[in-house]
This record gives C-alpha cells, structure tokens and sequence, in this order.
C-alpha cells in the first residue's frame, strides 16, 4: 500500500508473456521484454526453474535482493507460477510488481500503478484469483487496434520496428527508476516516471 509517500520494499518483480520463440517478438510478451531489459541493464541471467514453472534469476537493486521471474505457464495461467514462488520465499503480493502489456496506453507510454482492476488481461485475472490484487505494476503501453474484437490478433502481433522503439524506451524509462519503487518509495517512482 502506497501512504504518505512511502510503500512496501519489492522482493518479486514479474514479467508476463508466453513462452517459446514463435511468441518472444509479439506485443502481449512486453512483459517478458521488461524483465530481460532490467536483466541486461542488472548483469543478472535467469534460469529454467521446474518447481516454479518459469524462469527465475536474482538481482539486487537499491540494496535489496529481489526475484526476477518469466512465468513459463503461458499468459492464461501465469498466477500458478507466481504463488509458487511467492509462497515459497513467503513473499508478500504487496511486495509484489508485475509486468505487463496494456493496449489501453499508447506504444512508448508506461505506467506503474498499486491495485486495482485487471482491465480483461488475462494473466493479471489469473494472478488475481491466486494472490488477489494487491500488488504494483508496471504498464507498458503497446496501443489498441481500435476494436475490441481485433485485441486478441494484435497482442499476439509485432509491433512495427518503430513502434518497438518507442517500447523499448519506455522500459529502460521505467528500469532507471526502479530503484525508488524497490526501495518503497512508491509515489517517487510513479512521479519521476510520469513526468518524463
């Protein structure tokens, strides 16, 4: 919970996509994408973990040693990874950041958010009913296709090379202020982030 400016510390950072190769260039993994940039940008590698169904690697930011994790169960049932890992570790969901495309933000647009609803993203829904919704995001904006019945087709689509950059900036954005949210520094973090 975000009070008075303060929020709790961040042991778990969480990226959502699907796994294999013919989904790693598709919009509805830019959650995938966040954790290998904050991965690259840490030094850090992940790692094929079966007991957590995904990939799990360590990182420590702002002092702190935090869990990285790719969910391998594909979108639908990302929340059966993230209960695995957070119960074990006996991570608390507001410790929690999860990582995710939303179509309601433009390409290049990203936004950490605390709670709330799940917005139809089914791999939020699904982490919703293991750990309810009381953890942060990071939302990375990929655009909408400008009908709902076109959503399905265009997250499991490519983005154009320039609307790709446009993403992959507004990751490193979000991963260069990183440390204030995982420190507990909520309101810093969302502040510095939404004004750039």
């Amino acid at each position: 919970m975000v009070a008075k400016g303060r929020s709790e510390p961040l042991s778990l950072i969480v990226g959502l996509g699907n796994p294999g190769a013919k989904y790693d260039k598709t919009r509805h993994n830019a959650g995938f994408w966040f954790i290998d940039a904050l991965a690259q940008h840490s030094g850090a590698s992940l790692r094929t973990e079966r007991r957590f169904q995904g990939e799990i690697g360590r990182v420590n930011i702002a002092g702190r040693d935090v869990w990285l994790l790719k969910p391998a169960t594909f979108m639908n049932h990302s929340g059966q990874s993230v209960k695995l890992l957070s119960g074990f570790y006996k991570i608390p969901s507001n410790q929690i950041l999860v990582a995710h495309d939303e179509i309601d933000l433009p390409a290049g647009d990203v936004r950490f958010k605390y709670a709330g609803g799940h917005g139809g993203h089914n791999g939020l829904r699904d982490i919703f009913s293991h750990l309810g919704q009381n953890f942060w995001r990071v939302r990375i904006g990929v655009g909408h296709p400008g009908h709902r019945d076109d959503v399905i087709d265009y997250v499991l689509g490519q983005p154009a090379r320039e609307e790709y950059r446009h993403i992959h900036k507004a990751l490193i954005a979000a991963v260069d202020v990183l440390p204030d949210l995982v420190s507990g520094s909520g309101e810093r973090a969302m502040s510095a982030l939404h004004s750039r």
